[in-house]
């Protein structure tokens, strides 16, 4: 007989419990051992109980949703999925700051999404969790060199993919990448509908570049960061453009990797630098491919550092990758190569 994963629903709304107890207890895999009002009862109930996955909303009183995830992950670590509102998009990524793994709109668990709600809860509570993974990296992460003067000014591009656990290895890269990078940088991070504002507020907070969700048509601007929405997949023109193409229902990744990687291979060439980072599938190894297949530089992010080790695996795998890092030592990795370092390279 298979585990059922035991999980707490945390939601200060009794009626927003009840749905996702509803949902949830549709699946013969998932048993809903407890539900929490508010963050101290959870953090209560996380250590009696011993839930494989907690499901947890932000504002609620007595303690609210950050401050709880801040106890658990010090405490009594376990897999937290974020159960949010729009409004609380910039603080939901505190929550991923302090240890939650992942993030999903209060609209979207609904009962005609309810087969997507509960594969993420399948997916998360099968990680082990990596408690304070920030801090370790930035004291464990070698200085970035410093930006040689006239390098790089024409024909580079920094291309990134991640899924699960990316945003906070994005605001690990973002916050050592110095001031006066003389490329762009473009992200595709897979994450629900809503967000990407937040996450762009969010790392725009710790990063020395300028960092946003571009509009379609925007021109390619160097030391600024390009985060793709969610709702479109986000492409280069031949112009150095961003396109915002449609997304479709077929469609499994949101935004697509592999779509935005391709593109920078397809127009920035042997100035491409591809990055893939933790997450779960195979998205972003195709484009990595082609990264390397048109000269460029690829990176993959190390199974110590990565949150589910599934992308940098399968790109590695594939033999596409040059270097593969501890997530602090991506940020130095893609200064030595802007300016021009390529003993930093492995041999080909």
């Amino acid at each position: 007989m298979t585990k059922k994963i035991r999980t707490l629903v945390v939601d200060d709304s009794p009626l927003a419990r009840e749905l996702i107890m509803d949902i949830l207890s549709t699946d013969k895999d998932i048993e809903v051992v407890g539900e929490a009002a508010n963050g101290l009862e959870a953090t209560q109930k996380v250590r009696d109980l011993k839930p494989d996955i907690v499901t947890i909303d932000l504002e609620m009183p007595v303690m609210n949703g950050v401050e709880a995830i801040t106890e658990i992950m010090g405490s009594n670590a376990v897999p937290i999925l974020v159960v949010t509102t729009g409004g609380d998009a910039r603080i939901a990524y505190d929550a991923i700051s302090h240890g939650a793994l992942d993030l999903v709109m209060k609209p979207d668990v609904s009962r005609d999404r309810a087969g997507e709600f509960i594969g993420k809860i399948k997916l998360l509570a099968g990680i082990k969790v990596i408690t304070h993974i920030r801090s370790r990296a930035m004291k464990q992460a070698k200085p970035a060199p410093k930006l040689s003067s006239g390098v790089g000014k024409i024909g580079r591009l920094v291309a990134v993919a991640a899924s699960t656990g990316g945003p906070e290895a994005l605001s690990i890269i973002l916050s050592s990448l110095p001031a006066g990078l003389p490329c762009p940088v473009v992200i595709a991070q897979h994450i629900s509908d809503g967000f990407v504002a937040g996450m762009a507020d969010w790392l725009r907070t710790m990063s020395k570049l300028s960092v946003r969700s571009p509009a379609e048509g925007e021109p390619l601007l160097p030391g600024t960061v390009y985060l793709s929405p969610s709702e479109r997949h986000m492409e280069i023109t031949g112009a150095k453009t961003i396109k915002l193409a449609a997304r479709q229902e077929k469609d499994i990744f949101h935004p697509s990797c592999d779509r935005l990687l391709c593109s920078a291979a397809r127009v920035f060439g042997s100035g491409s630098i591809g990055v893939i980072l933790t997450g779960m599938g195979s998205d972003g190894a195709r484009g990595m491919e082609k990264i390397r297949k048109a000269g460029g530089t690829t990176i993959a992010q190390d199974e110590k550092t990565s949150i589910v080790f599934g992308m940098p695996r399968i790109a590695i795998e594939s033999g596409c990758i040059d270097k593969v890092l501890p997530i602090g030592e991506i940020s130095g990795e893609i200064v030595r190569i802007i300016n021009g370092d390529t003993a930093a390279l492995n041999e080909r």
